[in-house]
Order: structure tokens, then sequence, then C-alpha cells
């Protein structure tokens, strides 16, 4: 349990290195009791974007998911939640999320109050351990995802995990739709 080998990474059980992750993603993991079903592995923290991650450890792009942490406004009352995506897509904030959030305009919360309010790093920043109240948009195109690669909520190892796992995080809702297909330009 655990153990995932993709590309050039390969795993061991979270439960057995939880130093390797964000103090929120070892409680919500946890919790849940998905410590010992997901696995962890070390990396140089210079190449914990996607990007370089998938050309270090040739990976393909359909297994590295990221997330993104968006916010909204209603009536004076701001709205946050997680979305995530695969690497191939881009989350649809100005119509899928706005939708979802129901709000007039939604955007990309600023790095610094990502940080900030998640307490996790950047480039890290992981669905699993954020703030109980935000809602987690998890693309369809993830949840089917054998083994999806995500950040731990520190920049120096990744989470392997069945994306399955997380639609059934808390506050977790399967989104058909919420990434698009990013197109180079």
């Amino acid at each position: 349990m655990g153990v995932f080998t993709l590309g050039g990474l390969t795993t061991v059980p979270a439960s057995t290195d939880t130093a390797l992750l964000a103090p929120t993603t070892t409680g919500m993991l946890t919790s849940a009791g998905l410590l010992d079903e997901v696995g962890v592995v070390e990396i140089d923290p210079a190449v914990s974007d996607t990007a370089a991650t998938r050309e270090q450890f040739e990976l393909d792009a359909a297994t590295l998911a990221n997330c993104v942490i968006v916010a909204g406004k209603r009536e004076g009352v701001e709205k946050i939640a997680a979305c995530v995506v695969l690497s191939t897509t881009r989350a649809d904030v100005n119509n899928a999320v706005k939708r979802l959030l129901d709000v007039r305009k939604a955007s990309f919360l600023p790095m610094e109050r990502a940080v900030e309010l998640t307490g996790m790093e950047y480039g890290g920043i992981t669905p699993i351990g954020l703030p109980a109240e935000w809602p987690i948009f998890v693309d369809s195109r993830v949840a089917e995802t054998d083994v999806v690669i995500i950040g731990s909520g520190v920049r120096r190892s990744k989470i392997l995990l069945p994306g399955r796992l997380l639609a059934q995080l808390p506050n977790a809702h399967v989104v058909e739709g919420l990434g698009f297909e990013a197109t180079a330009g």
C-alpha cells in the first residue's frame, strides 16, 4: 500500500515519512484514514513545478495534477475553493468555477495569500489539508486517473495516489469539464 512507481518516481507509504508532508496534509491523511494509501517521494525543490517534475522524471503529463486556489465575491462575501485539474488542462475559472462558487467573477488567489491561508509552500499546494470550509473541485479526469501526482504541501516532495481518493476527500466535488484543454499560444 502507498507504493507507486511512475516514470522515475518511486514512493514510500506516506505513513513511513510524514516529514515530507505539510503538517496539515499529514493531519488530513491521518483523519481520513489514508496515510497508508498514498505514497510520497522526496524530490529536489528546484524541480517542484509541474513542467520541471514532468521533464526530470520522464512522466506522462496526464498523470500530473495541479491544485489552484481561486476566490470570488458575492454580496461582499468572499468564497474560496481549490480546483484540481490535470496538467494537460487549465481550470475553467471564468465559467465553471464562477458558477460553482456562485460569484460574479472568480480569479486565482495571489501567491502570498494562497501560501498564508493554506499553510503550504507555493509550488507544493495540495488539496489534502486545506481549510475545512473550502470546497475542493476535482475534475472528473483527475478522479478517473489510476495514479496521479500532486503536491504534498511542501516543495521537496510529491504525493502519488489513485485519483479516486481525491474525490473522496471531505468537501470534494467531482466536476465534469472543470478543466479545459490547454493550447499553445
